[in-house]
């Protein structure tokens, strides 16, 4: 519950790169609760939505004052543009239309949603621009992690669209980044730049005590980097060791369902809703998160923080984050695996918990905390 209530019956345009629910992903997730956190303040947002896989969302009513829906243009054409493809098919005059039936202020979710922050109908509206990563460093990286040329050649373009699109961000009044990272590249370029971390579904620290009986790691597998952090784990980590490992999310590849009916130790499950995600999340003993990419805040890390035990990173998953006291740190195979061999050893403890507890509610990772930073950015 928030006891800061100044910002009551302010009105507020958000522009979402995609349709919010399901709450399945990082930037639907940071998204969902960001709009649940705001309507607790009483603040009255004006949701734009961009359509394109997901169906309108009844949901979304319960916290918005009104929800537009548009049309994403998928069209390949768009990807021979100077724009980025991420940005042209986010293009709707009817949004245009909408944002100048007033004078509220907007804040455009991801660089995906700006195509219009720099047009001239615009110029003396109140802009702010929520970053979810460096974007041409993101798409950059899923290049290198991806085996399609066709793909791999598309994120190379991509990134290179972006970085020079990126300039944009001067019109925006004020941007709230996701992370200490991220900061330190926009605030050196953009003024008025502040962290903002991630929304989540987590009100408290939920943590069983005692044992779980394997190890996890989930994802979005249909991400590279993500598929690539799975096979790194079943080929590298776990080949060798006598620990169970579950590797659970959905679109998995070919190359790791291959290796399900040769790795005695892995079980792959796939099709889950979020419930059954968190619920795996809980009852393992260990979440093991790896990546490859040190871009945003990853949301499964706060999951895991949150709701699970023991908690295995290598050091771009939590470097800079404010998180680092609560993972076990280690970047080399061998380290790895004698991390995990002493953690299945012992329970996780109420001492532990505690220390989750003061971290997270001090560290600036509450929802409530986030919010109200964000709408001083907004409002004042």
């Amino acid at each position: 519950m928030f006891l800061n209530n100044s910002y009551k019956d302010k009105y507020l345009h958000i522009i979402s790169f995609d349709i919010p629910v399901p709450v399945n992903y990082g930037g639907a997730i940071d998204v969902f609760y960001k709009l649940k956190a705001l309507h607790g303040t009483g603040v009255k947002v004006i949701l734009h939505c961009y359509e394109y896989d997901r169906k309108p969302a009844v949901i979304l009513n319960q916290y918005c004052e009104k929800v537009y829906y548009y049309k994403r243009e998928v069209n390949k054409s768009h990807l021979f543009k100077l724009k980025p493809y991420i940005v042209a098919t986010r293009n709707s005059n009817e949004l245009l239309k909408n944002l100048l039936k007033d004078n509220y202020p907007i804040l455009f979710e991801g660089l995906h949603s700006c195509y219009f922050l720099s047009h001239s109908s615009l110029k003396n509206r109140k802009k702010i621009v929520r970053t979810h990563n460096v974007e041409h460093h993101y798409y950059g990286n899923l290049a290198k992690a991806e085996k399609d040329l066709f793909k791999k050649y598309y994120f190379y373009n991509e990134a290179a669209k972006l970085k020079s699109f990126e300039k944009i961000l001067k019109h925006a009044q004020g941007i709230a980044c996701i992370s200490k990272n991220d900061y330190v590249y926009f605030s050196d370029k953009y003024s008025n730049t502040t962290i903002v971390s991630a929304f989540h579904p987590h009100e408290k620290v939920d943590i069983k005590e005692g044992y779980g009986k394997f190890a996890l790691y989930h994802g979005s597998l249909d991400v590279p980097e993500n598929n690539e952090a799975a096979l790194f784990l079943v080929q590298k980590v776990f080949r060798d060791i006598d620990i169970p490992l579950v590797i659970a999310g959905n679109k998995i590849s070919k190359e790791l369902k291959a290796l399900e009916s040769s790795e005695k130790n892995l079980k792959i499950i796939s099709s889950l809703n979020t419930e059954d995600i968190y619920e795996l999340v809980k009852t393992a003993h260990v979440n093991i998160l790896p990546t490859f990419q040190a871009t945003g805040i990853k949301l499964k890390l706060l999951a895991a923080l949150y709701t699970g035990r023991y908690c295995v990173v290598n050091s771009p998953m939590v470097i800079n984050t404010g998180l680092e006291d609560l993972c076990i740190i280690q970047d080399d195979v061998e380290a790895m695996k004698t991390a995990l061999k002493n953690i299945f050893e012992h329970p996780f403890s109420s001492k532990e918990i505690e220390k989750r507890e003061f971290i997270l509610n001090n560290n600036g990772f509450s929802n409530n905390f986030n919010c109200i930073k964000l709408l001083k950015l907004v409002f004042d």
